[in-house]
């Protein structure tokens, strides 16, 4: 990979790629609850999840879109969109993207995911009275990647600084 005629080394490439695959197994767990699913639930933690209307299924798609699209904005670490502006975009095409802005967002996700995702260390410490024993584990397995990003996402914007300075 190229990015500045610099060349970008292999590992972060590998973890940005992790990085932007660890919020999958959640986000096509959200997505069979949607579809009726219960994936674990109990009828009635079903029914709780997910409402009488369209919003709780429309809040669980527009959540795992925006999950796994905060993971790819990962690539652009490693990637030349993540420096300039690709000349498709309209009025932005072709600038250049301050380095000091994406660190500030990298790092900020960093301190987001590692405060929002930690904790899903002790979901099996943790009771859940709306879902079955097979859905408590299934859960704890598909959260659990979760955990990761934050530390893949600090492997790959330190690299995105070192190479970039």
């Amino acid at each position: 990979m190229r990015t500045n005629l610099v060349v970008v080394p292999r590992w972060p490439v590998v973890a940005a790629h992790a990085a932007a695959l660890v919020a999958l197994p959640s986000g096509l767990w959200r997505i069979g609850l949607v579809l009726g699913f219960p994936l674990g639930y109990t009828e009635e933690g079903l029914r709780a999840l997910l409402g009488t209307g369209a919003a709780g299924p429309a809040y669980l798609v527009a959540l795992s879109v925006l999950t796994e699209g905060a993971g790819l904005l990962t690539l652009g670490l490693v990637r030349p969109w993540g420096e300039v502006v690709p000349r498709w975009v309209p009025y932005a095409g072709g600038r250049v993207i301050p380095r000091r802005a994406v660190l500030a967002v990298a790092w900020a996700g960093v301190v987001v995911l590692a405060v929002l995702w930690t904790p899903f260390l002790f979901w099996w410490a943790v009771p859940h009275g709306d879902m079955t024993a097979t859905g408590h584990l299934l859960v704890g397995f598909v959260y659990l990647p979760l955990v990761t990003w934050a530390p893949l996402l600090a492997a790959v914007t330190l690299a995105y600084q070192r190479r970039t300075r």
